[in-house]
């Protein structure tokens, strides 16, 4: 049972309870009188009540403690003792968890994953046992990652971040399955740092469809005019194609040699086509329609192959051009600063790419668009001599 006191220096009141067998006290700046007593009190009850059903989070209460870091630490040395004889190795409990989870996953987030519990992961806690492993261990292994090996870089903060994910959700479980406090509490994300497109020019577009291999120049065409993913692209079939709406409907995507649903629910979508698409794709019918359920496909009627695609036809045409050479991604963010330059609702854009708002559009295509953004002042001082041209019009009058 805690107590509010008072500090006999300051007269302040704090809190003075048990919380993990520990004696804990957390000071207030709060004068000792009734009101503040009795909130007091009844923050307490109310952490007392969290405490006995297993809810309790000190950090929510106390933030800026050190007592945080301290119970942290003590409580993860208890479970290390109470379950390292009871819990299974990470590699036995990997290989269940994954299995208990492929159900909910795509197969391309199946392979991922246990791409990262084989490379990474398993060389690193294989043999421990999953109540055993410590969060200065799991910190100690994510410096590793972002450490220079055999004179290479180390990791990206964004690939650490998708390695340590699975580790996190794997420890999170079996701590709920094998009662004790997960060690990856209180470890945060890395910090990504803000990565840059680089669209295409209008001009540029056109210098590569001129120059790009012909027997690929529609594939491009519909990539820069209609914002499509890699994997929707080359996964588009026929039947997705309506000449009759001038829509492309975005339904499945290929990834890894295997069909698969949308990336997210809002990429379900269908795009308009704009004249240049709709002659693209006429033009592409009269190649593959009778060879092949996909629109765009090799010569066996296979889908097309991204890497083999980007080495032979992407880049070799990019240096060819002396453009800078970037991702075939880039593509996407071309249609988009294109359609945003053009003047198109933000909305309809938003919806043409299949993002869920426009958030993601102010945020990374704004500083490609003159005329969507302006931070220099001159719209404003644009109305403010329109309204005085009225105004003077209206003397006159």
């Amino acid at each position: 049972m805690g107590s509010i006191r008072v500090r006999k220096d300051s007269g302040a009141l704090f809190f003075d309870f048990i919380y993990k067998g520990v004696r804990c006290r957390e000071l207030t700046t709060l004068k000792d009188n009734t009101e503040n007593r009795k909130n007091m009190e009844k923050m307490l009850k109310k952490m007392e009540a969290e405490m006995l059903l297993g809810q309790f989070d000190y950090s929510k209460y106390f933030p800026t403690s050190s007592m945080v870091k301290k119970l942290t630490e003590c409580v993860s040395q208890v479970a290390t003792a109470d379950n390292n004889a009871d819990t299974p190795t990470l590699k036995k409990f990997a290989e269940e968890w994954h299995q208990e989870n492929t159900v909910r996953w795509k197969r391309s987030y199946q392979d991922m994953v246990q791409g990262i519990i084989d490379k990474y992961l398993l060389p690193a806690f294989g043999d421990k046992k999953v109540g055993s492993i410590t969060k200065g261990e799991i910190l100690k292994f994510r410096s590793t990652l972002a450490k220079d090996t055999n004179g290479t870089d180390g990791l990206s903060p964004d690939r650490i971040n998708h390695i340590m994910t699975p580790l996190r959700m794997m420890l999170s479980d079996a701590a709920d399955r094998y009662q004790f406090t997960t060690p990856c509490l209180g470890i945060k994300q890395l910090k990504v740092p803000h990565t840059d497109v680089h669209p295409f020019s209008l001009d540029e577009v056109n210098r590569f469809l001129a120059q790009v291999r012909t027997d690929f120049r529609n594939y491009y065409t519909v990539r820069f005019f209609t914002g499509m993913r890699t994997s929707e692209i080359d996964g588009l079939k026929w039947e997705y194609v309506d000449f009759d709406r001038r829509q492309i409907h975005i339904r499945e995507t290929i990834v890894g040699g295997r069909m698969e649903s949308t990336k997210t629910l809002s990429s379900i979508r269908s795009i308009d086509m704009s004249q240049i698409v709709y002659d693209a794709l006429k033009s592409q019918w009269d190649v593959t329609s009778k060879l092949s359920p996909f629109v765009f496909c090799n010569a066996n009627g296979s889908p097309l192959r991204y890497c083999n695609i980007t080495n032979r036809i992407w880049i070799p045409t990019l240096l060819l051009l002396g453009l800078k050479v970037r991702r075939a991604y880039e593509t996407r963010h071309t249609t988009a600063t294109l359609w945003l330059a053009a003047g198109e609702n933000p909305e309809w854009v938003a919806r043409q790419l299949g993002h869920a708002n426009t958030k993601m559009l102010f945020t990374i295509y704004s500083r490609f668009i003159p005329n969507l953004t302006r931070q220099d002042g001159s719209a404003f001082e644009r109305l403010l001599m329109t309204k005085q041209n009225q105004e003077v019009s209206n003397d006159h009058q």
